[in-house]
């Protein structure tokens, strides 16, 4: 079928038009971008209420994971009181997001430990344990380093492991790695900019 002149002027002029529109945006985060890597798929540990968590549980909110534990004298409080502030920042937002603490430490942080700990920071964050076997498996995926070290007795040690902190997208996807030593702002932005993808 012959298209009518002025018609087909117009169907090209409009055609030309949307060829020339500018791509949307990719969306920058402060954080590490590692959108599809192949790591990090899920997880199965009992929250410190006794309840078994994996990561389809919180389909619907973005999840921080974290591995550290109760007795460290730095990165692990300094993590959640970031993670803390920033989900205030985001008002009610913040109730979309959930924040997780995976003990590295199960030798010692028990569930009533870690149901101490965790939520003093927030009441929303949940403390996160499993069996040590279990725990050497899981940091495996999570590409995660953990080991004793400054060991004074069998219950008075320290622990070195990664400081970083991985985020899902509210559809179970890994999407970030946040360095330690970020800021609350920047932290709150990426959350925030997560939430709108969904």
């Amino acid at each position: 079928m012959k298209l009518p002149g002025v018609f087909a002027a117009s169907f090209v002029a409009t055609l030309a038009l949307a060829a020339c529109q500018p791509a949307p945006e990719p969306v920058v985060f402060k954080a590490t971008d590692i959108t599809g890597a192949a790591f990090a798929r899920d997880f199965r540990l009992t929250d410190h209420n006794g309840k078994t968590r994996t990561l389809a549980d919180f389909r619907g909110k973005v999840v921080a994971i974290f591995f550290g534990y109760t007795h460290c004298p730095d990165v692990c409080p300094t993590t959640l009181a970031d993670f803390a502030a920033a989900l205030r920042e985001l008002g009610p937002l913040g109730d979309r997001v959930q924040v997780l603490f995976v003990t590295v430490d199960p030798e010692r942080d028990t569930p009533e430990m870690l149901r101490e700990f965790v939520p003093a920071f927030d009441p929303r964050f949940l403390g996160m344990v499993t069996e040590a076997a279990t725990l050497k498996t899981l940091a495996q995926e999570y590409k995660v380093v953990y080991q004793k070290t400054g060991v004074k007795a069998a219950d008075d040690y320290l622990i070195d492991h990664s400081a970083g902190t991985y985020v899902y997208d509210t559809q179970g996807k890994l999407r970030l790695l946040i360095a330690y030593g970020t800021g609350p702002d920047d932290i709150a932005q990426d959350l925030k900019r997560l939430l709108g993808d969904s």
